[in-house]
């Protein structure tokens, strides 16, 4: 009795002395009720995190049904891995980044092999191959040794001794950008090409090749070659480089941390808050046609959003809640994300890999899978065809393929393996962040090195998996490696591809021709090819066969491949004969090859397929790619067909190709054009309008100038009759569309005859895209008198037409120059100008100018947000009207954001903003340049012949750049027009909302956008 008594009393006072101290864990935790501020001491908010002993890590997993995870290496045998590779004898190479986040200069970066000695799957030794290295993040097996990325270099090592380290290192390649610690280039894929495939990220590069000189027996020679060599830009563009020749390509992607190829070689990258996009061409196709304007080769795929929820079990991490209360209110510097939450969603995407295995089961082949290190946890996706892309569906409703409860656990990295199983590379990490997103009030109470001497690797595999696979590779005999080409899992294709590039053994080619014929899987007939063609073994007779494969992608390659063959008659028959391919994939591909082909008949290939398929965008793109030549063929051909012509896509298609000739300016496509129209003149004037436009796309053009020649004057007859007809319609009633197109032919006059008619159409009871035509047009005028006109109607434009206007008398200096004046005379109202315009023009290369520029930046007092922000505060205690607040959404907001259907999507998604708070939608609405997020800002471009645009960058080719701004508005400039492109480091947003959102109006929009979702 007196037992149970005492048992009793201990349980109690046990129960009591745990209430007690959990009482007291909040105590402590809850941080002394003192304002927020950057002096603030956020310590004891602030705890550290405590690791999770390695030999306890798979207790704090939660894996989706059907799969296990097992632990393949954690430290001492590894720290910090970010990159990994399999080598044909079963050796792994890993990259340790040790030197992660704020120690570049410490050469921490180490390359390991790990050695899994007795075949059970778990690596028990590893030696240091390499080291010394600063931020290393690639690594690529070949010929015995690897490649490493570590910027600004790529590095080649190899260990001819065999002691386990590396004793030969070259300096292969240099110009990779370091600006960013988390934009560094990444992810080396060996690909179908037999090229390896990496990843520039957003640090972009400069790269000159060195070759093959010895870094520490001929510094010299390597010196010499950096200052020689012509670099190659990779700005928002991926690399591929042949790793015998070192030749290196620019590829399109631009994604940040990732790049994976899945069985038919189609790419796919992630970034950041942008979790899966597919690539959709080959930069090289459209580096061809200099005089095409190309949209952005990367998609976003995620069916759920760029940005999609995610759903983690581990705890936020307090320093995540603490910053984002402190950025939402204003405090410290930073985009608000995902509504205002701390956690929840995508914001480190990284490592996309499509899984190529075969241990998994069946369906889950073609899966992306993609990492969120902020999350602790791995996402996946199923890959659905949507045309010629894709779209990537969530699979695991509410939850992910896995999570874990640790918080340090990040999944930088994935890997299909030799044993069909998906490696994941855990960097463990107590933060992973960028330093310079946090604010050193937070940041003084993180140690950012913390896990430098942790880290491990993981497999995740099937219920039905079956053991380690040790590849025997290295030895296996070249009829062994043929075979392998067929193999079911991805990783043994690619290594026996490697292998028998590396050993250019020619006995493999009869193998391979009858592999290429013979292989039950369509992946063994077409790596097959693939293989032939590194050996420089393809010949007709392999690719006519495989043109007719029955399986559409063995096609679609085959049609590639041709290009190398192309010289035969055969080869050329077949391809022109295939437009009516019944796969839209072998289409598109031989839309592209078609360029190749140098048959005059290709042409009206060419033009069969834009009858075809011209509706499909990317096919369009792909011919017209093909179109450095024959432009005036194919436009002849496809104008004589009516109903083609008839078609707003016709148009379309036959509008850009003579806006080529017109630029182009070569003699047989001017004489196939000036034929064309002569027949055209009296059966379609409609048609003649579209294509006097893109011939003459401005007034006194080279082309318009020969046409006068080539007719006897009779184009500036044409010209005349397309304008007075422009004329009649643009000022008459009919619907505003048609105005539109006729107000954009208006260009083709001049001002002395159009400028009256433009400047009515002005007037503020034209219908608002009737003005913003007009305005349009005037900017095409190289006359004075355009600045004189727009001044003296400035105070009667609204403020969305003034900005626009604004705009057009920004791009050119003469135009200028007036703003300035009449702005400085109070003619016009110096807070009507953007002052990011200003700010921008302060650093203009007229001295003139700058120093105009910045007296009337001191008038406007801008830079003095806070002040702005101060007076505003009110309006978050007062009340607001939602339907008010609609209203100001529609007349202001959605030039840029769209919400209930009503706007454009130039700037941030705001479908989330309710979450986020009304003092940071003050903040952000008021002070938009606090912290600009990178996809936001603005870029100033002068062209050639002197116009200045703005924008920012929505896509990026080897040909063109496209700027957009406010109300969905774009340019899209060819690169041999640029004469300069440079970021402004300014919001796309312009500062001064104030001017346009009283107090009331301010608090009327907070509440429309406060109750957003609900």
């Amino acid at each position: 009795m007196r037992l149970r008594s005492i048992a009793s009393t201990a349980s109690l006072l046990a129960v009591i002395g745990l209430c007690f101290g959990a009482a007291w864990t909040l105590l402590a935790a809850e941080p002394e009720k003192k304002p927020d501020s950057t002096e603030a001491d956020y310590s004891r908010e602030l705890p550290r995190i405590d690791p999770v002993p390695a030999d306890k890590a798979l207790e704090t997993f939660t894996v989706a049904d059907g799969f296990r995870l097992e632990q393949a290496a954690s430290e001492p045998v590894v720290v910090d891995p970010v990159a990994m590779a399999f080598d044909e004898h079963g050796r792994l190479f890993v990259i340790e980044m040790r030197g992660y986040s704020e120690d570049e200069d410490k050469n921490l970066g180490r390359v390991r092999m790990l050695l899994d000695n007795d075949g059970d799957g778990r690596f028990e030794t590893s030696t240091v191959y390499a080291e010394g290295l600063s931020w290393p993040t690639a690594v690529a097996c070949y010929d015995g040794g690897v490649f490493v990325a570590a910027a600004p270099d790529i590095h080649y090592f190899k260990d001819n001794d065999g002691d386990g380290r590396a004793d030969m290192h070259r300096v292969v390649m240099t110009g990779f950008g370091r600006g960013n610690v988390q934009g560094l280039v990444n992810t080396f894929k060996w690909g179908l090409d037999n090229r390896i495939h990496g990843a520039t990220s957003s640090s972009g590069a400069e790269v000159r090749v060195l070759g093959w000189s010895d870094k520490a027996e001929g510094e010299g020679d390597a010196k010499e070659n950096k200052e020689d060599a012509r670099p190659l830009s990779l700005r928002g563009r991926d690399f591929a480089f042949d790793p015998k020749t070192l030749a290196l390509e620019p590829t399109s992607g631009g994604g940040q941390h990732g790049l994976s190829l899945n069985t038919w070689g189609d790419k796919f990258v992630c970034s950041n808050s942008n979790h899966l996009q597919a690539v959709m061409f080959e930069d090289r196709y459209l580096a061809r046609n200099p005089y095409l304007a190309a949209p952005s080769p990367r998609v976003s795929i995620a069916a759920d959003g760029p940005q999609a929820d995610v759903f983690r079990t581990s705890p936020v991490e307090p320093w995540r809640i603490v910053r984002t209360r402190l950025r939402v209110k204003g405090i410290v510097p930073g985009p608000v994300e995902g509504g205002g939450r701390a956690a929840g969603y995508f914001t480190g995407a990284t490592g996309v890999t499509i899984y190529r295995g075969d241990d998994w089961p069946e369906r889950y082949r073609g899966y992306a899978i993609v990492g969120d290190v902020g999350s602790n946890l791995v996402h996946r996706k199923r890959l659905d065809a949507d045309g010629l892309g894709f779209v990537g569906r969530r699979v695991d409703e509410k939850s992910e393929l896995l999570t874990s409860r640790d918080n340090w656990f990040r999944p930088v990295q994935f890997a299909n393996a030799p044993d069909g199983s998906l490696y994941i590379l855990d960097m463990y990490r107590e933060v992973i962040e960028h330093p310079k997103s946090l604010h050193p009030v937070i940041k003084q109470h993180l140690d950012l090195t913390s896990g430098r001497d942790r880290g491990r690797i993981y497999r995740l595999v099937s219920a039905s998996y079956r053991g380690p696979v040790s590849p025997p590779h290295g030895d296996a005999s070249t009829a062994d490696l043929v075979a392998l080409l067929a193999h079911a899992n991805g990783w043994h294709r690619e290594t026996a591809a490697r292998l028998l590039y590396e050993r250019q053994d020619r006995a493999a080619v009869a193998l391979l021709e009858r592999q290429a014929a013979a292989s039950e899987l369509p992946e063994g007939r077409m790596h097959s090819l693939y293989a032939l063609d590194g050996l420089g073994a393809l010949t007709p007779e392999v690719i006519l066969a495989a043109l007719d494969d029955a399986h559409p992608q063995v096609r679609r390659h085959a049609v590639r491949l041709a290009e190398r063959v192309a010289k035969s008659p055969q080869v050329r028959e077949k391809l022109l004969a295939m437009i009516d391919d019944d796969d839209l994939h072998v289409r598109y591909q031989l839309a592209f090859t078609l360029g190749e082909l140098s048959d005059p008949r290709r042409t009206t290939a060419l033009a069969g397929l834009m009858r075809r398929d011209a509706e499909d965008g990317w096919i369009r793109l792909a011919a017209l790619s093909s179109l450095s030549e024959g432009a005036g063929l194919v436009l002849s051909q496809l104008a004589r067909d009516d109903a083609f012509a008839a078609s707003d896509v016709g148009r379309d298609v036959l509008r850009s190709l003579t806006a080529q000739i017109g630029k182009q300016q070569r003699p047989d496509d001017v004489a196939a054009v000036l034929a064309l129209l002569g027949s055209l003149k009296k059966k379609d004037q409609k048609l003649l309008d579209t294509l006097v436009q893109g011939l003459a796309a401005k007034k006194g053009s080279p082309l318009e100038k020969q046409l006068a020649v080539a007719t006897g004057g009779r184009s500036q007859q044409a010209l005349a009759e397309v304008v007075e007809r422009s004329l009649k319609t643009a000022t008459s009633d009919a619907a505003p569309v048609e105005r539109v197109e006729a107000i954009a032919l208006l260009r083709l006059g001049g001002f002395a005859q159009c400028g009256d008619a433009l400047a009515d159409l002005l007037d503020a009871a034209q219908p608002g895209d009737v003005q913003a035509a007009a305005l349009s047009t005037l900017a095409s005028y190289d006359a004075p008198q355009v600045a004189a006109l727009l001044i003296d109607r400035w105070k009667t434009l609204g403020p969305r037409l003034r900005t626009r206007a604004g705009d057009v008398l920004f791009s050119r200096q003469a135009w200028l120059e007036s703003l300035l004046t009449a702005i400085e005379d109070k003619r016009v109202a110096l807070g009507d100008i953007d002052p990011g315009r200003l700010k921008l023009l302060a650093t203009h290369r007229d001295a003139s100018l700058r120093e105009r520029a910045k007296k009337l930046l001191e008038i406007a007092g801008v830079g003095r947000r806070d002040e702005v922000v101060k007076q505003y505060r009110q309006t978050l205690a007062m009340p607001g009207d939602v339907e008010r607040g609609r209203k100001i959404h529609r007349k202001i907001c959605a030039n840029c954001h769209k919400l209930e259907g009503t706007g454009h999507e130039v700037g941030p998604n705001l479908a989330a903003m309710r979450n986020r708070g009304p003092e940071a939608i003050l903040l952000n609405v008021l002070d938009p340049n606090r912290e600009v997020n990178p996809e936001f800002v603005s870029y100033a471009l002068v062209t050639t012949d002197g116009r200045t645009l703005s924008g920012m960058i929505a896509a990026e080719t080897a040909t063109s750049v496209t700027l957009r701004r406010a109300e969905g508005a774009a340019d899209t400039v060819l690169r041999i027009d640029i004469e300069l492109l440079q970021s402004t480091g300014l919001s796309l947003m312009p500062e001064g909302m104030e001017k346009e959102i009283d107090r009331q109006a301010m608090a009327d929009l907070l509440a429309y956008l406060g109750q957003l979702g609900e």
